[in-house]
Order: C-alpha cells, then structure tokens, then sequence
C-alpha cells in the first residue's frame, strides 16, 4: 500500500507531499506506523543546507515514535523486552556502524563512524519511508528498537525529542556532580532537557540563559531555579548576577545548546576557574568565534568538551529516568503544535521562528 510522506527536496525548496512505495520487509526488519515524530532545529538546518553530505530529496524526522504494524522475525527490543504488533517503540536513529573501524573499536565512539547513517537525514526519500514525517517507518535490520514501558507514551517521548537524548548526553559527558551549580545556554529542547537532568543529577543551583520568555518559563518547571532572558540583558549584566550567585566564582558547570558562537564565547568567560565547559549545541556549522586561548582557557585551567549527538546507552538511561520521574519530566508539555503532513511546511516555519518550542508531525491528522 503506498505511504504518504512529507519530503524535503532541497535547501530552500518547499516541502513537497509525495507517494512512497510500501518497502519490501527484509528478515529483521519492521514496518511501524508512525505515531509522531519531531521537528527539530537540525530540520530547520537541513531547510537551509547547513549539512554536508544530504541526499536530497529526504523523509525527515530522525527522531520517531511509532507502533509496531509488521516485523519479519524481530520478537525482541534491543534490551530483551518482547516486542508484538501494536507495541510503541521508538529507536535510535543512528543506524549502519561499521564495527570494525578505529572509532567503534577502540576509541567506543560510534557516532563518529564514518559508516553511520541516520534516520531522516542521510537517508534519500528514493531508499523509501526512513524518516518519521511519514506514515510509516521502515527500520532496517538491526536498528536498535526500544519499547516503551514504564508508562511512557508517544507524547512523553517525543515533546522531549532528540533534545531529550542530547541534553541527557551533554549532562553525562559534562560529569556533573551532587551539588554542583549549573549554567546552561540555551533554552530550546536541548537546553530544556540539559537543565532538567542536571537538576535530577543533583545540581544544588541550575541556571539558564535563553529566549523567548515562554521557554525560559518551562525551564523553571523542568527545574531551572533563576533565568536571564537574552534579548532583554546584557553580557555585563548576566556576568555580574551569575557571580553574584556562585560567590563570584562562576558556575562548576556550563553546557552550550544554543548554537550560537556568541554563546560560546560568553560561556568560556562565566565558567569559574577549574570548570567544566560542554558544547553540544553546534550540531551544523554555525560560524567561528574569537577567544583568547591564555585567559579564557589555559589560566582558568578549564575542560573543554563536545558533545556530537547520542548513542544508543543515552536513549535507554534517559527513556528510564523519564518513566521514573515523569512528574519531574514534563516533556509532554513542551509539545507547542500538532501537524499533519500537509503541514509539514509550516511545522518547519514555525520552528524556525520560535513561534514553538517542539513541533510534532502526526501523520494520522
């Protein structure tokens, strides 16, 4: 039966609404129909060609949930949980690691196979349904699927989105620690997420520097104890009242998620000497940034680190955190817009324009 999809054709190019054939399910493979997928920045950059190497025309959507319409011998999640027709599932998007070079091998770093291919992104619409902002979703065999239990459901998963799994990662690989004060720049899905899950890892102090006021709001209920809005102060201003909050050091902790040089030239100034700073939100090249290497690095004795994407481990640590603490993860309520296929266009625009925060595509609308 054909599948209705939402294609983008090229940087610049309108969305188009297109027919896809129905895929040939190989052994380990399997169809879901999807539920709902995300629109997300790295949409927004792919609208705009800010990422090398797509195969345009693509099906986006690189993060999905769906429910289980037909699989050829796949009983099981990838953790063992037994899987059945009609189970919500979502999945890693990640998908093709080598296993064989020096990145999987050696250094455990398989986001950066060269091998990789992800869902919604590196995938042509002429491979077929590989992308959520479609009716269905083919996963190849051996995507790692994971049920959701504890409760969860599509809602639950994708208002948090990628930004969920990121902000997860940016947290873990900052390493924070009980007590620890937090900055985080950026009050978008990922910087959402990196301020609710350095709260639950036990920041004594969480803070964020962002716009527009309505997501610094949801910031404070996903645990953001004081908050500056971008547009309305300055760099001096935020400098003074950060110190002024951590006893003139500056935070232990400082995550980037806004993609915005700018940000991170502010953010190698507010860490305190000794700090940890994490870079997670240049996803797509957003441009170069002056600092200097004596003051603002080497004196201060400060870890830099990136953060590119996730893997597999930071879906099912953040997927269990988010049914245990589900009152304390609203995720659900970031959700600002439910689009249907033909919307798809729109869903994009109003991302682009902050018009809202999560954006879902719900192809049964």
């Amino acid at each position: 039966m054909p599948i209705r999809a939402a294609v983008m054709t090229g940087a610049g190019e309108p969305i188009e609404l297109r027919t896809l054939d129905d895929p040939v399910i190989e052994p380990g493979g399997v169809l879901l129909e999807t539920l709902a997928s995300e629109v997300c920045g790295t949409d927004v950059h792919l609208h705009h060609g800010r990422l090398a190497g797509v195969p345009y025309p693509i099906v986006p959507g690189h993060v999905s949930v769906g429910r289980i319409a037909e699989s050829r011998g796949v009983v099981h999640d990838a953790l063992g949980e037994p899987l059945g027709v009609g189970d919500a599932v979502t999945f890693l998007d990640v998908h093709e690691v080598c296993n064989a070079c020096y990145h999987c091998l050696v250094a455990r770093q398989p986001n950066r196979c060269p091998s990789r291919k992800v869902y919604g992104i590196t995938y042509s619409a002429d491979e077929g349904p590989l992308g959520g902002w479609s009716e269905r979703i083919y996963l190849k065999p051996g995507v790692r699927i994971l049920k959701l239990t504890g409760g969860l459901d599509a809602d639950d998963v994708i208002g948090g989105g990628c930004g969920l799994f990121t902000g997860f990662a940016a947290v873990d690989r900052a390493g924070v620690r009980l007590g620890d004060t937090v900055l985080v720049q950026g009050a978008g899905p990922v910087g959402l997420a990196a301020a609710a899950f350095a709260a639950l890892a036990g920041a004594s102090l969480v803070l964020m520097i962002g716009a527009p006021e309505a997501r610094l709001a949801l910031g404070e209920r996903l645990g953001v104890d004081q908050r500056w809005d971008l547009t309305a102060t300055s760099e001096a201003e935020r400098a003074e009242e950060v110190r002024a909050l951590t006893g003139g050091r500056g935070p232990d902790v400082v995550i980037e998620a806004a993609g915005s040089p700018a940000a991170v030239g502010e953010g190698l100034r507010l860490a305190r000497d000794g700090g940890t700073y994490v870079v997670a939100g240049h996803y797509t090249d957003a441009g170069e940034v002056a600092f200097n290497p004596h003051a603002e690095l080497n004196r201060k004795h400060l870890d830099v680190r990136g953060q590119w994407g996730t893997d597999f481990h930071h879906l099912v640590r953040a997927l269990r955190l988010l049914a245990r603490h589900r009152d304390r993860l609203p995720f659900r309520d970031v959700i600002g817009g439910r689009y249907g296929l033909s919307e798809a266009g729109q869903a994009l625009a109003d991302v682009e324009a902050l018009r809202v925060t999560k954006a879902v595509i719900v192809p049964a609308m």
